[in-house]
């Protein structure tokens, strides 16, 4: 779980970057809340991945 300081488009634009650069791939799956940013940076920096917003998608069990 990561966490940022501001929630607008660029800062979620960095903050994928950051993610991206640590996992060292692209994701098949992105999970993330409903703000509108990371739909932003997940059209612009991984468009072929898939964007999970629903409520309860990062519970595993």
């Amino acid at each position: 779980m990561y966490l940022q300081a501001r929630r607008d488009g660029a800062a979620a634009k960095r903050f994928f970057q950051r993610l991206l650069r640590y996992h060292g791939g692209e994701p098949r799956k992105i999970v993330t809340d409903k703000l509108r940013g990371y739909g932003v940076a997940h059209r612009e920096l991984v468009p072929d991945s898939i964007h999970d917003t629903s409520q309860y998608a990062n519970n595993r069990a």
